[in-house]
């Protein structure tokens, strides 16, 4: 439909042009024109592609969902404004009342807390398990559970679920397998190569990679199951920005480099700290004193990822004392920055649990969780090294 009235509020908004683009414009329309009813009614009903209100989809979010579909092996898969999104998508637009659900019991605290008091309101049951062990999952198991929801590498723990396990047991009793993948990302690990039926997401994190980002993405095996995540996310409003997913489209571009940049460097990293005196435990997947090393090895093929987390021997004072030290790092709670960044789950993440539960789970007020970036290995040699000292001359002075 062509404006031939230039003196209009809203003319043509893009030029003819025979060449094109070679970055992907930018499409901030919340609105888009169709030149008919019937056309309207061809897009709705599927016998034309177009678009017609952003928050049932745009350009941008189809460009990087489409880059997310050929990194996992799927297709159609729904983006979202944040990872909790995307996994609200899942166990809301999925679930229904009357229906429970098992989840590991390491999940990121979010989560955690979507499972603990929000779905028992909705009207569905939940209980967690211990998704290393295939037993614990299966005891945990009743008539109505409808889905299994578990981390490859739980946050912030690291530790590695028995997803072959899991994925047999869940054919056996017609249960859906969920696996948020963000720590491991589809270059460590693609679930539905190992059985997950539906596959989770936050490209906040190491995807977009700048923390100027704020993404989800979800996608089912079945693309009937897919399509209900997309209504649900469209009904309930769940729209990732545009700006956002031309954002995440360029840190893509350099997704590779970074995550083999940064899994270097973490491996390296968690060596020192084991060295370190003040330094209680430390916890990466390639470590051989790692609890699910066979496993780890296994599933994620060498790739440890970029996430190290390690305990100093004293507490509070001691955490303070460390993060006030770590010169150049920010203490923060995210993950996945071109730097290096700390996190302390007691005081973010995990805060919401008692302290009881977070010591079952090993978070101590000690405990943090490194996201590894860039940076030149010796200098984080340096840094940490400096700090965890600090941390140590508290600790005596205590």
């Amino acid at each position: 439909m062509k404006n031939t009235r230039g003196s209009l509020v809203r003319p043509d908004p893009l030029p003819d042009s025979a060449s094109r683009p070679v970055v992907t414009p930018l499409s901030p329309s919340v609105v888009y024109a169709s030149e008919t009813p019937d056309m309207l009614d061809d897009q709705y009903e599927g016998r034309l592609h177009g678009y017609t209100y952003s928050r049932e989809g745009h350009p941008n979010a189809d460009v990087v969902a489409a880059r997310m579909d050929a990194m996992e092996g799927a297709s159609g898969g729904v983006m979202t404004g944040s990872g909790m999104a995307a996994v609200s998508a899942v166990l809301m637009g999925l679930l229904n009342a009357g229906d429970h659900i098992v989840g590991g019991n390491q999940l990121y605290g979010r989560s955690m807390r979507l499972m603990n008091e929000d779905l028992p309101r909705l009207g569905v049951a939940t209980t967690l398990a211990d998704p290393g062990d295939a037993a614990a999952i299966e005891a945990a198991l009743r008539p109505e559970t409808r889905m299994l929801l578990v981390e490859v590498v739980s946050n912030p723990t690291l530790r590695v679920a028995d997803i072959e396990g899991l994925a047999r047991l869940c054919r056996e009793r017609d249960i859906l397998l969920a696996v948020d993948n963000t720590f491991t990302t589809p270059r460590a690990f693609r679930p539905f190569d190992h059985g997950a039926d539906i596959v989770i997401h936050s490209l906040t994190k190491l995807l977009a990679g700048h923390s100027d980002v704020m993404l989800g993405y979800a996608v089912a095996r079945d693309p009937a199951l897919t399509e209900k995540l997309r209504v649900f996310a469209v009904t309930t409003g769940l729209t990732p920005s545009p700006f956002d997913c031309w954002l995440a489209e360029r840190g893509m571009l350099s997704f590779g480099l970074r995550f083999d940049r940064a899994q270097q460097t973490a491996a390296i990293l968690a060596d020192h700290l084991a060295t370190l005196p003040g330094v209680k435990r430390v916890i990466y997947p390639m470590r051989p004193d790692h609890p699910d090393h066979d496993r780890a090895n296994r599933l994620l093929q060498g790739q440890g990822c970029n996430m190290v987390s390690f305990e100093l021997t004293g507490g509070r004072g001691a955490a303070n004392a460390f993060t006030r030290a770590a010169d150049g790092l920010s203490f923060a709670p995210t993950l996945g920055d071109v730097g290096t960044t700390l996190s302390h789950p007691a005081s973010s993440s995990h805060r919401s649990m008692s302290a009881a539960d977070r010591a079952a789970n090993g978070l101590h007020e000690g405990f943090f969780r490194v996201s590894v970036g860039l940076e030149d290995p010796e200098q984080l040699r340096t840094i940490f090294s400096d700090a965890v000292a600090a941390a140590s001359d508290v600790g005596r002075d205590a």
